[in-house]
């Protein structure tokens, strides 16, 4: 079913599920009925599945799950699934889609229990609504019948050059604040309540919160900016009945008396920026939970960095002359880039000169450089050129269920950034801060932290992002706690604010008392002193009292990470990511190129152990040159070994120049996302093979423990190989059922939930039976809480971030291996991550002093 839009620019929808259409006046709720949410009808359901009745764009308002809004060609589609739904807080309705994903006509968006919606709503009537009927119009319609998904339903009437978007503001607008009253935030019923107050004026109305702004006269632009009970929203109006406009708003919301101003339109962001951190601010004493991004501890005063959108600037103009003016933007960036790239301390190099890379490959990407040309051939001007074109891009990317691809969407949003600000005449430049700076920011971008005074920031705190970004990468490296996914409120914090950031515990302490501040900042002090000791003592192996040796090696992602690595005491690589070779690039890197590549990690190694990932790519990790089929989950399609074995050409230019490295036996060959034995079999023959035509030794070969299945068939799998990695942030994701990327689950996805436990333990009995290596690699090898469960289920071999290899090793030798080992089976039996990491702390208070360093 793909739409139909005749030459009378018609658009036709199909009903999105199962069931009876009624008219929308046999709704059984006033909102509905007398269309204030929009025009439409409504579908009383026999299914359990919504599906999307035209093609268009997902987006999802704030409020939970019981309701999606489609943007089609004609305006936005509103379906709300059932009468008051919101009160079920999405319990019962499961999302297939993710906001900002492309979706065509017929594809399922949401399946939901209709047993659960019947008992405890009061209907489960789904309006389906042209939920900005101004713009087009309805012409014809089904009603009184049965349907199925994908029968005609709608027919939509599309005005020419009709695009769905509010009309600029004019150049002065009045501002008011006001507070949601409603239970529920503004879900539907109120958000159509506040559009419909204003609907007999003229004027252009915009609410503001939380940073994003929507038209109020929108149903499905009120309801997307999230907003609860109790929350301050900024009006902003302009034209001829301004003042009358919000005046009727202020009979529906609560008035707050901020003080009404008259200020240009252009102001009004900074105006809102300026006025945010104090409306909603966080008592004092009040504690914020968050992910960990970068471990650590840090006592400082807010700074909130609130960076306004650039402007892209309007059409028009010489063609020629945009070009030249984007070419000189991108130039200063990329000159600004490789700046940067020389800065920083030994022990972040790495990480940060990969970063910067990322960068500039895509400053200087060709697709993105054709498509922003062709742009300005049709009149754009080079800003609005350049934010089409890097929008576009991180759109497709925001729809990939991997961790890497949403960090290249920030890395694009970020370049976009920098561009735009360049050519509206500023310069990229270090933001000014105080000493002992706390950064609080709504989604930090990884050029702007390396652009932050290293020497006065003591923290960072994000309102959304996630643990395995870019920018939660380069904190650890720089050795700075960062806290992710804190939620809104943190925006709400008034800078110079005191500050209490942990990112060991997960928690932002806001203005604490002073009894509290003094015990944070002697237990900082202890801190410095440990840190130097056990940069001391990095270099010395990591051996537990009673004796065993734990080899403890590091996690590398680029060449220039290796030798920082073993300055800090690496023992070895326990794995290279070799995605960092393959991706942002239009052609394959040959074996001569990946051959050098490794050979150059070997050499800062040292003859230390090489573990080398074969490339873990597929529909979640597109690459431009490799064809990949359409995945509606990729996370659980062609990815990993999988993908290797799909494309034997790929794989076995790999494996050849692991083969070649000298002196041979430092390389061992790490198979990603195995599932079963015949996996393994493949690529073992085709080591032996490849070791024979080079007359040399056949390399270690392991595999990656990061899906349940592997861990239950670990017991097989141990006898084919001579090594296992346990990747616990895979493992925990699968074993869970949680996304990695979903913020609102970040802080619940934690490996040390007594599942994943059990997998681990399973995993390392096995390897043990055939006496092979057992190692973790994931996050959980750089989590200090996470170690003597880790020894004593079995392992034996951690691969670390650089930056906590001197900790890591620290902490092994002060722990007795036979003590870890009852800890571990007692946090076996417990019923939760949270239960766990509160028995290993109480654990870890009890211990005896650290003996003295040998």
């Amino acid at each position: 079913m793909a739409n139909v839009i005749t030459s009378e620019q018609t658009l036709e929808l199909y009903a999105p599920l199962a069931g009876w259409v009624l008219p929308l006046g046999e709704v059984p709720d006033p909102v509905f009925a007398g269309a204030m949410a929009g025009d439409g009808v409504a579908i009383d359901p026999t299914g359990d599945s919504l599906h999307a009745p035209c093609d268009g764009v997902i987006a999802l308002p704030g409020g939970g799950t019981h309701a999606l809004t489609l943007r089609a060609r004609g305006g936005d589609i509103l379906m709300h699934v059932g009468i008051d739904t919101v009160k079920l807080a999405g319990a019962g309705f499961t999302l297939l889609v993710r906001d900002g994903q492309s979706v065509h006509s017929g594809q399922a968006l949401l399946k939901f229990d209709l047993d659960a919606i019947v008992r405890a709503a009061p209907s489960a009537i789904t309006p389906i609504l042209l939920a900005n009927p101004t713009a087009s119009r309805i012409v014809r319609r089904q009603t009184r019948r049965r349907v199925a998904v994908g029968d005609f339903l709608l027919a939509i009437a599309v005005p020419a050059g009709a695009t769905g978007t509010a009309r600029a503001l004019a150049d002065v607008a009045l501002h008011r604040h006001f507070r949601v009253p409603f239970d529920h935030g503004l879900h539907a019923r109120p958000a159509a309540r506040v559009a419909a107050s204003i609907g007999a004026f003229e004027v252009q109305l915009v609410l503001r919160a939380r940073g994003r702004h929507g038209d109020a006269r929108s149903t499905v632009a009120l309801m997307a900016l999230g907003v609860e009970r109790g929350e301050i929203v900024e009006a902003e109006a302009s034209g001829k009945d301004a003042v009358a406009a919000l005046d009727a708003l202020s009979r529906v919301l609560e008035a707050v008396d901020i003080g009404a101003r008259s200020v240009s339109a252009a102001q009004s962001t900074t105006l809102q920026q300026a006025l945010e951190p104090r409306l909603l601010a966080p008592a004092p004493g009040s504690k914020l939970s968050g992910a960990i991004g970068a471990r650590g501890l840090a006592v400082g005063c807010a700074v909130l960095l609130l960076v306004a959108e650039p402007e892209a600037g309007e059409a028009g103009g010489d063609a020629q002359a945009e070009r030249s003016r984007l070419r000189a933007a991108i130039e200063t960036v990329t000159a600004h880039l490789r700046g940067l790239g020389m800065a920083g301390t030994a022990a972040s190099a790495g990480v940060r000169q990969g970063v910067l890379e990322a960068h500039l490959a895509l400053l200087a990407d060709p697709q993105l450089q054709r498509q922003a040309q062709a742009l300005l051939a049709d009149g754009a001007s080079a800003g609005s050129a350049w934010r089409q074109t890097l929008r576009e891009a991180a759109a497709t990317l925001s729809q990939l269920n991997d961790p890497r691809m949403h960090e290249r969407r920030a890395d694009l949003l970020d370049i976009e950034r920098q561009v735009l600000v360049t050519l509206a005449g500023g310069a990229p430049g270090s933001a000014a801060l105080p000493e002992n700076a706390i950064v609080l920011a709504n989604e930090l971008l990884p050029s702007q932290l390396l652009s932050l005074d290293a020497s006065r920031l003591s923290g960072l705190c994000m309102a959304e992002g996630g643990a395995t970004s870019h920018v939660a990468i380069l904190a650890a490296a720089m050795g700075v706690p960062m806290l992710v996914a804190a939620g809104a409120s943190v925006l709400a914090i008034k800078s110079g604010t005191a500050l209490v950031l942990d990112a060991e515990s997960g928690f932002l302490l806001v203005d604490p008392p002073v009894v509290e501040l003094t015990r944070i900042h002697e237990l900082l002090a202890t801190r410095v002193h440990t840190r130097v000791v056990d940069d001391a003592a990095a270099q010395l192996p990591a051996k537990t009292v009673d004796g065993t040796l734990i080899h403890v090696y590091c996690n590398l992602g680029s060449a220039a990470e290796a030798q920082p690595a073993v300055s800090r005491g690496a023992e070895g690589c326990g794995l290279l990511r070799t995605e960092f070779l393959f991706l942002d690039r239009e052609r394959e890197p040959d074996l001569e190129e990946q051959l050098d590549v490794y050979q150059s990690i070997a050499h800062s190694l040292a003859g230390r152990p090489l573990t080398i990932r074969t490339l873990d790519a597929g529909g979640d990790k597109p690459i431009a040159y490799l064809p990949m089929p359409r995945e509606e989950n990729p996370a659980l399609g062609l990815r990993g070994v999988r993908t290797g074995q799909a494309h034997p050409k790929l794989l076995a230019r790999q494996l050849r120049a692991m083969v070649r490295v000298k002196p041979p036996g430092q390389v061992r060959v790490l198979l990603p996302m195995v599932t079963d034995l015949n996996e393994v079999l493949e690529v073992r023959r085709q080591l032996q093979v490849i070791a024979r035509e080079f007359g040399s030794s056949v390399p270690a070969l392991g595999i990656m423990i990061e899906t349940p299945a592997a861990a239950l068939l670990a017991d097989q799998l141990a006898r084919e190989v001579e090594f296992f990695s346990i990747g616990s942030n895979d493992l925990a994701q699968y074993t869970l059922a949680m996304d990695r990327l979903h913020s609102t689950l970040a802080a619940r996805l934690d490996g040390l939930h007594p599942a994943v436990l059990r997998l681990i333990e399973l995993a390392a009995q096995a390897g043990s039976a055939r006496q092979i290596e057992v190692g973790v690699c994931g996050g959980l090898a750089s989590d200090p809480e996470a170690i003597p469960l880790l020894l004593g289920l079995g392992v034996r071999e951690l691969s670390v971030v650089p930056a906590m290899i001197p900790r890591i090793k620290s902490l092994v030798r002060t722990l007795t291996l036979s003590a870890c080992v009852r800890l571990a089976q007692e946090t076996l039996s417990l019923q939760s991550a949270a239960a766990v990491r509160d028995r290993v702390r109480l654990w870890l208070q009890e211990q005896a002093p650290a003996p003295a360093v040998e």
